[in-house]
């Protein structure tokens, strides 16, 4: 499943052909919708709006499109005309004079006016995005110590999208591996430090993963293992999808777990068990 920071640059390349653009023609792939195409038909995009795993396309006369890729669904840029080669069932069709955002294989989409985006029962219940440019390290830490969150352990907790929206499987286990935490530590057990360090963590690999699509490693790293030869997927991350390779800090072996049927990572050496 796409993460925040992928939903984020989706947005950004819908957002570099909307945005300020009249939508011309609007086509809804599933019947529930189609009676919304004639409200934003012939309306100005004002703005793309990601929040965690969501993005909302607002539009000038007060309505916004909410879709949420889930799985599998993905966003498509083409100039008008020319639709991609491909099985996947078209959802959404936004169509200027010059450009077309398709959003293929989704099915968790809908039309709200943009004031009662508010009562959307997702966006009602998820905790700040991740990337939102006003959240602070602070904010994060603050969270980790507030009652309803004190007795989970990390690995439950980061993913669930009332702490914080945006993360998924991946950049759980890169954050934790950064602050060197055990994905069992309970958020409430953590030390004013330990609780600063994730905080720190969780927004600098957040947002490195954005601005680089995708590439967690630092840089200095990262292109390293590019002149090793090494390719894009074993150079993005550090314990993720890596389990029996070497730990790129002290050379132990990453492993593998299963919780709640998702895959976690770590390096027992770099983030010791909670006692």
């Amino acid at each position: 499943m796409p993460e925040g920071p992928e939903i984020r640059r989706a947005a950004d390349r819908i957002e570099a052909v909307l945005a300020g653009e009249v939508v011309e023609a609007v086509r809804f792939g599933l019947p529930r919708l189609r009676r919304h195409a004639a409200t934003l038909r012939g309306h100005r995009v004002t703005g793309l709006e990601t929040r965690g795993k969501a993005l909302l396309t607002h539009f000038e006369h007060g309505w916004s499109l909410y879709s949420h890729n889930q799985l599998y669904g993905v966003w498509r840029v083409q100039q008008r005309g020319r639709l991609p080669q491909t099985n996947r069932s078209l959802r959404v069709a936004l169509h200027t004079a010059s450009h077309s955002a398709l959003l293929y294989s989704a099915s968790d989409i809908s039309v709200w006016r943009t004031e009662e985006l508010v009562e959307h029962p997702f966006l009602a219940r998820i905790g700040p995005d991740i990337l939102a440019p006003d959240l602070s390290w602070q904010t994060i830490a603050a969270r980790l110590g507030e009652t309803r969150f004190a007795r989970r352990q990390l690995a439950d907790l980061y993913l669930d999208q009332a702490f914080l929206a945006g993360v998924g499987n991946y950049l759980r286990a890169e954050i934790l591996f950064t602050a060197g935490l055990d994905p069992a530590h309970r958020a409430g057990d953590l030390g004013r430090g330990e609780r600063g360090r994730l905080a720190r963590a969780t927004l600098a690999v957040s947002r490195r993963s954005y601005e680089t699509a995708g590439i967690v490693l630092p840089q200095r790293l990262a292109g390293r293992l590019e002149r090793e030869g090494l390719p894009r997927e074993r150079r993005r991350f550090f314990v993720f999808g890596r389990d029996g390779d070497p730990c790129y800090r002290c050379g132990g072996e990453v492993q593998r777990s299963e919780r709640g049927g998702r895959r976690l990572y770590r390096c027992p050496a770099c983030q010791p068990a909670a006692a």
